[in-house]
């Protein structure tokens, strides 16, 4: 199973917002959506970094609520780890739980395709493996 398989089930949109975007109204969006992360981009549409709820509250337990209207290229990843849509789900997975990561962009080549959440992965390993029991009970019921 790869991770275009998860972006075919639950589609390409990603959020994003520039790097000048203040922190305030990014964590506004990420409330709106009721997602974790955003794609932050610089102003040629180049993919900068990731902002996510994490940035946020590490921010403001050493900075207070200032930081609020700072812009999001100070609080965000840079540089964030991304995979492939040809890169294997459970390879995704053992990334994500190495690196204590939840959202990683998909890149094809220089072009952002996609983001997958850790839920995103979970789910599509749950589907798998009750698809698999599935099939063995039917094995073993013929």
């Amino acid at each position: 199973m790869k991770v275009e398989h998860i972006l075919q089930s639950k589609g390409a949109d990603v959020f994003a917002v520039s790097d000048a975007t203040t922190v305030k109204d990014a964590v506004d969006m990420l409330g709106e959506k009721n997602i974790g992360a955003v794609i932050v981009k610089d102003g040629g549409g180049a993919v900068s970094g990731i902002f996510s709820e994490r940035d946020v509250v590490r921010r403001l337990k050493h900075e207070g609520p200032g930081v609020l209207s700072r812009p999001v290229s100070d609080c965000m990843t840079r540089n964030p780890i991304t995979c492939t849509p040809e890169t294997s789900v459970d390879e995704l997975m053992g990334v994500m739980t190495s690196k204590r990561i939840r959202h990683v962009p998909v890149v094809a080549g220089d072009m952002l395709v996609g983001m997958v959440s850790i839920g995103d992965v979970v789910k599509r390993k749950i589907d798998e493996i009750e698809t698999e029991a599935a099939a063995l009970k039917e094995y073993i019921a013929s």
